[in-house]
């Protein structure tokens, strides 16, 4: 006698059976999708804060926004980045700053002392340089009669030449005038080296008197200008030649060939000059 066969057949589920947690919720196993994406993004940002850290640290001189963007990818917000870089290095020993529109890592000015030791001593400028240095910053692009003028004496090569040699100022162009003089600026390395993000920066009338700098016994009308710093040159000014440009940091053309022990000399006094020795 045959055996019958058996044959199997899967048994159906009861509706009354509860479904697993994995059955139940799968979406619970992988995590939310705005959850990974808020993840990612402070790991980039974070990565791009570390990215700026080592660039202004390692660097040699201010990095402006431009420089340090083509390290970052495309539409990155420095801008928000270096905010953010710099509220977090405003307590700390060295500071963020920004400098001549650019940004550089500074010892913090109260720890500044900690340095006095390893400073060089730097060679004092005179009262007649520091006064040129002065009208240039404010009066800027001004000539060396302008200068003169408003010193009311005259000015010897040496003063413009030191000023020259430090790198604070520098030959922008030619007035349109008879003779075309020279006419003067400052530079980038004269903001760096003062602390200034922009020419506007320096110092106003009320700050000067507020400094004791300025008494209270001023002319009526006195004023100081808004100093400007415009890179173009000015409708009154003529460009440089390149011959000009090229020799301009050895010897200011408008110069006269004179000692560079000559004194200043009063207003009164620069018509006995020689006549190559006055703009």
């Amino acid at each position: 006698m045959t055996p019958p066969r058996l044959s199997f057949v899967p048994r159906e589920p009861d509706n009354d059976t509860e479904p697993t947690q994995a059955e139940k919720a799968p979406e619970a196993r992988a995590p939310k999708p705005d959850i990974a994406m808020a993840s990612l993004a402070a790991t980039d940002r974070a990565q791009q804060l570390r990215i700026l850290e080592a660039l202004l640290f390692a660097a040699s001189e201010p990095l402006d926004e431009a420089k340090l963007a083509t390290h970052l990818r495309d539409g990155a917000a420095i801008t928000d980045l270096l905010a953010e870089l710099h509220a977090t290095y405003a307590q700390r020993g060295i500071n963020l700053v920004k400098v001549a529109g650019k940004w550089c890592f500074r010892t913090a000015e109260d720890l500044g002392y900690l340095l006095e030791r390893h400073a060089l001593e730097e060679r004092r400028l005179s009262r007649a340089a520091l006064e040129t240095l002065a009208i240039i910053a404010y009066h800027q692009p001004v000539t060396r009669a302008e200068i003169e003028e408003i010193r009311g004496v005259t000015t010897s090569k040496g003063t413009l030449d030191v000023l020259m040699e430090t790198s604070w100022i520098r030959p922008r162009g030619r007035r349109r005038a008879p003779g075309k003089p020279v006419t003067y600026g400052t530079t980038e390395d004269f903001l760096i080296h003062f602390g200034l993000d922009s020419i506007k920066d320096l110092p106003g009338l009320a700050e000067l008197k507020g400094a004791g700098l300025l008494d209270n016994n001023l002319p009526p009308g006195f004023s100081v200008p808004e100093p400007t710093d415009v890179a173009a040159l000015m409708p009154d000014e003529l460009p440089l030649d390149a011959d000009e440009e090229e020799v301009t940091a050895e010897l200011p053309f408008d110069e006269p060939l004179v000692d560079d022990d000559e004194q200043d000399l009063p207003a009164q006094d620069a018509a006995a000059k020689p006549a190559g020795s006055s703009e």
